[in-house]
């Protein structure tokens, strides 16, 4: 068979017709001319008449040349001049695709159970966004709405008013074993500047501590203690000794003869000291001590700090707390079971402005900076204070511990009238700072820390850069919608 014939018997795609031998079956050898490049690609080169698989599929050496049979007739050349026919390269003929054979799934008819697939999620969505919105509806409407009556409202646009404003003048340390004395109104402690009320701490003069010198408040007339601890004082440095009057000049103010509250709320907007071992607070004690002396009568402090930089462990400037002090005598003080701090972001206290505040009624008291959003201590007063605080039934010395609220309220002793007070101590020995911790140059137990503490001034003096809490203002509502214990 020529090779005219082997290729029609190929058909158009090389695939063979019916009744035609294979161009497998048929052995048609295509003489080659010398030199021809099909001479020896893809030959074998044993010469044992075996060619190789590429070869025998394209029909000549090139393994990545498409078989002859897959190329319509037009694409051969053919001249009978070149004696035999020669199979020159195939190029590519694409197909067109017939309609019908592409499939769209897109257009099939969807199983009338797939939608629920998209509707379930939605509904979902739907009925959770139903929930939540009822949840906080009906807590909104569940909290007790206070209409409250303004009661002090102080910008100190008029100075420092002595009918609002009372200085506590003491030397005793407040049973704190503060290092400072508190002076009167509208001197070089306790002064409005520029529009602000300001509390500065300054060094007490040199020579009333190097010799043997004496204070005494109540000769002076000016104490507003009774008892001599807290208003009588010397310097005594002879024999051993080490007893000095208090190293620094502080302020401490209060709204006890204008301004009481019971159950309400109190702003104070202030920007704080900064200055090692300084202890500025804005808080609040019971006028009467209905229930007994502290801590049976309770302490509220709405903002307690320290002048320490951040470097402090129990956190300088950048922290502020708040506590409630209450519990049957000192020794068993559960401040700490309601006591939380909230840090400054990226910033201190002492860098700027910030609003301290209070809301208290029977049935919770919480505190908060700059928003009533931004809680710091929240005490929900839903059991009696004395199940809370889990007192031991004897103290240390085998005395029974009584109940100083028994048959009062669940808010007992947080029940009675309390006033302000805004203060800036220094230093002291009851823990607030802690020994041995960033320098601190005095023990809480020492006899002389007080004089440790002054003779290590070269080192936190150069701290005090700004050694005074400045208040813009300062409100306070008392709740009066007609039932105070709603």
């Amino acid at each position: 068979m020529d090779n005219e014939q082997s290729y029609s018997s190929q058909g158009y795609y090389g695939r063979p017709h019916a009744g035609m031998p294979s161009a497998a079956s048929t052995a048609v050898h295509t003489p080659q001319r010398p030199g021809s490049p099909n001479d020896s690609i893809g030959r074998n080169p044993f010469g044992d008449g075996v060619e190789s698989q590429a070869s025998q599929r394209t029909g000549n050496g090139n393994p990545f040349q498409s078989p002859a049979g897959s190329r319509p007739p037009s694409s051969f050349e053919s001249s009978s001049a070149m004696g035999p026919r020669y199979e020159p390269q195939r190029y590519f003929h694409s197909r067109r695709v017939r309609k019908g054979e592409v499939e769209k799934p897109w257009l099939d008819k969807v199983d009338p159970k797939e939608k629920w697939v998209t509707i379930l999620p939605i509904i979902g969505i739907i009925v959770g966004l139903g929930i939540s919105g009822f949840l906080v509806w009906d807590g909104i409407r569940s909290v007790v709405k206070h209409n409250y009556c303004e009661v002090l409202v102080d910008d100190f646009s008029q100075g420092l008013r002595s009918d609002i404003w009372s200085a506590e003048i003491q030397v005793g340390g407040f049973g704190n074993g503060e290092f400072q004395r508190t002076t009167e109104l509208n001197g070089p402690n306790v002064f409005v500047e520029n529009g602000n009320l300001k509390i500065k701490a300054t060094l007490e003069d040199d020579a009333r501590i190097l010799k043997n010198y004496k204070i005494d408040l109540l000769k002076d007339k000016t104490c507003t203690a009774t008892d001599q601890a807290s208003c009588i004082v010397a310097t005594n440095t002879t024999a051993g000794n080490s007893t000095i009057v208090p190293p620094v000049l502080s302020g401490r103010i209060t709204t006890k003869k204008s301004a009481n509250i019971k159950y309400g709320r109190v702003e104070v907007r202030a920007k704080l000291p900064e200055g090692d071992w300084l202890w500025p607070a804005i808080w609040m004690m019971p006028r009467d001590s209905k229930y007994g002396p502290w801590p049976q009568s309770g302490e509220i402090d709405i903002m307690e700090s320290r002048g320490n930089n951040y470097t402090h462990p129990q956190g300088g400037n950048n922290i502020a707390s708040s506590a409630l002090h209450w519990g049957p005598n000192p020794a068993n003080d559960a401040f700490w079971r309601t006591n939380v701090k909230r840090q400054a972001l990226h910033t201190t206290y002492s860098s700027d402005f910030h609003t301290y505040g209070l809301e208290w009624s029977q049935k919770y008291l919480f505190t908060y900076i700059d928003s009533r959003l931004l809680q710091v201590l929240y005490v929900n007063f839903d059991s009696p204070m004395w199940d809370r605080g889990n007192f031991p039934q004897v103290d240390a010395n085998n005395s029974f511990v009584r109940n100083p609220w028994d048959g009062g309220k669940f808010n007992t002793p947080f029940d009675q009238p309390f006033y302000l007070i805004l203060n800036v101590a220094v230093g002291g020995t009851n823990g607030w700072f802690e020994d041995h911790a960033n320098g601190k140059p005095w023990l809480n137990g020492s006899p002389k820390a007080k004089k440790d503490f002054w003779e290590k001034r070269d080192q936190w003096f150069p701290t005090w850069k700004q050694p005074q809490m400045e208040v813009e203002k300062v409100s306070i509502w008392q709740q009066c919608d007609g039932d105070e214990d709603l």
